[in-house]
């Protein structure tokens, strides 16, 4: 089993992914914000890469079990119902509904690697979790970080070097390419402490400056959920992990 990381969706282009085992890493906060609406009783999850598709797709939809999620800038999208903060995804709010989901990196990192065989979303939340999934399916996999604004992200690629190491902790036969070697090497000199991390990283310091320092305290937390979420036919749903059978998921 062989991993790779992409430091940022600029690095590949769509066909890239096509057949390949794609794990999506924005910890601030689009993959947190994400497991936290499955784990509070979200259906699912249709992730877009532009505002505009997001109020077309809406549209769309008929019924009032339908949310328009999402942010520019860290703002929540004028007239949409919900923003970017895992806070905000309560089960009173979101258990039973579909989220139309557009983020300013998270979405379109989730987007641009749909042709992915298996593709999941991860985060320090569910990174256990995550980290048993890609055991059991015992494939070569990419981690592709969502970076901000198409470029690197500190805390994105700290986390895809902890996914590796929990991952090689627990499996040990693992090949990684120099791009996972940084990514676990710079998890061992600043990953020890998530929370400081997530602070002084350049992405932390303007959700800070915008009032969402709450978030950030959400998105260090480790293994609090075991909802892994994974896309099929562009839409998210959150994979029944108890069912030790899957191996592949379902197209």
């Amino acid at each position: 089993m062989r991993t790779n990381v992409l430091f940022s969706p600029l690095i590949a282009d769509e066909l890239y992914f096509t057949g390949k085992t794609t794990v999506i890493i924005d910890v601030l906060r689009a993959s947190t914000t994400i497991i936290a609406a499955f784990q509070n009783g979200a259906k699912e999850i249709v992730p877009v890469a532009t505002v505009e598709f997001a109020v077309k797709v809406s549209g769309g939809m008929f019924g009032g079990q339908i949310l328009l999620g999402g942010e520019r800038n860290t703002i929540k999208v004028e007239g949409f119902a919900l923003g970017n903060s895992p806070l905000e995804y309560a089960p009173e709010i979101v258990s039973g509904k579909t989220i139309i989901l557009y983020t300013s990196n998270g979405s379109k990192a989730i987007v641009k690697a749909k042709f992915s065989e298996n593709l999941f979303v991860s985060s320090y939340s569910n990174l256990s979790t995550v980290a048993d999934q890609i055991i059991k399916l015992g494939k070569d996999f990419e981690i592709l970080c969502a970076g901000k604004a198409n470029s690197f992200s500190m805390e994105d690629t700290i986390c895809a070097g902890r996914l590796i190491k929990e991952i090689i902790t627990k499996n040990g036969n693992i090949e990684i390419t120099d791009t996972a070697k940084a990514a676990m090497s710079l998890d061992k000199s600043f990953g020890s402490d998530i929370l400081k991390m997530l602070k002084e990283s350049e992405h932390g310091k303007l959700l800070i400056e915008n009032g969402f320092e709450e978030d950030l305290k959400y998105a260090a937390t480790v293994d609090t959920s075991r909802v892994i979420p994974y896309l099929t036919t562009n839409v998210l749903k959150s994979l029944p992990v108890d069912d030790d059978s899957v191996n592949k998921v379902d197209s």
